[in-house]
């Protein structure tokens, strides 16, 4: 095993940057998750990690050794495609031994490690099938033991679940988790599935426009993201934003008022806040709640997805674009239809606050509080 440091590193095609600056320590044995919007440089990252692109600027180490200049074959890592890349003509076995026997390893050794990784994979029964025998989900885990066997000191996938349907990805989610758990080495993953990266991930990095804009834990990153773009991207579905004016403010407390007239108070360092400052509110769909006295809002009910256990109301709310509507998520025994009037509240502990620049205003979460919602 081994851990991974990026220092200052960059990449550019021409004069186009691709990767700003980035700097970021993997520790041995982590499962980290690369996530970000499409073209946000999250694979192109990987790919450098792999040596399979040339970064322009600053170093790369994997464990002690700088790589920048390593061939992929040289740095110890291993990586899972999107696609399989599997030999038609071949068994799994000889897909998972292809690697091993071009490094000559004697056959005994091959024997070994195959089995073993197939063990791991719960596909010792497939061995002598061909890839166009199997399902998708068995394709991937024949993909991931072909890794396996070369032991590496980094596994790196880019997103390796994508081609799945839902029902498997969510089964090939735990297999991951089992699977980090079992061999306790260090994983690279990139996917644009949030919800694979705050099951998966020990730290998530999010990634906009070849920067990272926070590096942390999933719950971290739900509960306390730094600015208006990881607030937006953390969860599902998405954060509200709503234009909002600073009332007064505290050390302990905000009050704001929003474009209808309706005045909020935030559990929010305020310090640095000024009467009369524009600020966004941020009001996740999962914390708004039906009732309550206090931090009152009234929307208006657009658009209704009853999903069983859960119901999505969709609500117009003055100031937020004409191409948002306020997202309410409540009990799925719900009966909402478009026009309903919705009388709704949120906990000050449970708002979120950002400045013009779109930085968070800190807040103050009361871990009591937090326990009892």
């Amino acid at each position: 095993m081994a851990d991974v440091r990026l220092v200052g590193v960059q990449k550019a095609y021409g004069d186009v940057p691709v990767l700003r600056d980035i700097h970021l320590h993997i520790h041995d044995g982590e499962f980290m998750v690369f996530v970000g919007p499409s073209g946000c440089g999250k694979s192109t990252l990987l790919r450098t990690i792999a040596g399979l692109e040339e970064i322009t600027g600053g170093q790369m180490f994997i464990g002690a050794q700088e790589v920048s200049q390593v061939p992929p074959a040289e740095r110890g890592v291993a990586m899972v495609f999107q696609s399989y890349a599997l030999y038609p003509h071949m068994n799994l076995y000889e897909n998972m031994a292809f690697g091993l026997k071009l490094a000559k390893m004697p056959k005994a050794q091959i024997d070994a490690a195959v089995q073993q990784a197939a063990k791991i994979l719960h596909i010792e029964h497939l061995l002598q099938r061909k890839p166009k025998d199997l399902s998708g989900g068995q394709r991937q885990r024949v993909a991931i033991g072909r890794a396996i066997v070369r032991q590496p000191e980094v596994f790196l996938f880019d997103e390796p679940l994508s081609n799945l349907d839902t029902a498997l990805r969510v089964k090939m989610r735990y297999e991951f988790a089992k699977l980090h758990e079992q061999l306790k080495t260090t994983m690279v993953y990139v996917t644009h599935d949030q919800v694979e990266a705050m099951t998966l991930a020990d730290r998530i990095v999010v990634l906009n426009a070849g920067r990272i804009e926070q590096v942390g834990a999933p719950l971290d990153l739900y509960e306390h993201p730094c600015n208006l773009f990881v607030a937006g991207f953390i969860g599902s579905p998405g954060m509200n934003f709503i234009p909002a004016e600073v009332l007064q403010a505290s050390a302990e407390q905000v009050g704001v008022r929003l474009p209808d007239g309706a005045e909020l108070h935030c559990a929010a360092d305020g310090r640095a806040l000024q009467p009369g400052q524009a600020l966004t509110l941020g009001l996740r769909p999962e914390h708004l709640v039906l009732g309550g006295a206090d931090n009152r809002l009234q929307a208006q009910v657009n658009f209704v997805e009853s999903l069983g256990g859960t119901t999505f109301a969709y609500a117009q709310f003055p100031g937020m674009n004409d191409d948002d509507a306020l997202t309410v998520e409540l009990d799925g025994a719900m009966r909402l239809k478009a026009g309903d009037a919705l009388a709704l509240s949120v906990p000050a502990h449970r708002t979120y606050l950002f400045d013009a620049q779109g930085r968070a205003v800190p807040r103050l979460v009361d871990t009591a509080q937090r326990q009892a919602a």
